[in-house]
């Protein structure tokens, strides 16, 4: 697994991508995904709630690393094929970069691993990390990109993961990754 050391220079960090077009705001009492993070989703992406369930089998398909998956996105009816999933954890503790480092890790085979501090235009004060690497795809045997982004709220950890079926996939849908964290703050309870 190749880690990176301190966090990754100004220099290191992506290109910004262009933002997609707000369709929706995500993780508010009665949105199809009530979180403790509010964000916008792009136009014509779908969210759908996962709900928890019970056998330890089909348990361990929904947690990667300390975080459950929560929320996806589905970016296909935008005309791509991928998700943006969400996931969380109860444990306030964690620091963003921890939160991440757990999420690669349980990751299959992770490599070039970029982690960055970063601060949130809709809400400075939240921490907030991000990380890409890349790992290879199940269904194409070959290595893909991907990104998430982790913030740490008063209910607990959240991770924002922009995957896809290949690198392809996974840069068309930046843009919507994008605009939910330009927008990601703590939710208002």
């Amino acid at each position: 697994m190749g880690a990176a050391g301190p966090s990754a220079a100004a220099s290191d960090a992506p290109r910004p991508a262009r933002v997609a077009a707000k369709g929706g705001t995500l993780g508010a009492p009665g949105s199809a995904c009530p979180l403790p993070v509010t964000f916008d989703v792009a136009a014509a992406w779908v969210p759908k709630r996962i709900k928890p369930v019970d056998d330890p089998d089909l348990r361990d398909l929904l947690d990667q690393g300390t975080v459950t998956i929560v929320c996806e996105i589905d970016a296909k009816p935008a005309g791509n094929i991928g998700f943006l999933r969400v996931w969380t954890d109860g444990d306030a503790a964690a620091s963003p970069r921890e939160v991440l480092e757990s999420f690669v890790a349980g990751d299959d085979s992770p490599g070039s691993v970029v982690h960055r501090d970063v601060e949130l235009a809709e809400d400075p004060a939240l921490p907030a990390a991000e990380v890409t690497y890349v790992v290879t795809s199940p269904l194409l045997d070959e290595r893909k990109k991907v990104r998430a982004l982790a913030v740490v709220t008063p209910a607990g950890p959240v991770v924002l993961e922009l995957g896809g079926l290949d690198t392809d996939e996974h840069e068309g849908m930046l843009p919507a990754y994008e605009l939910a964290k330009g927008s990601l703050a703590a939710a208002r309870r």
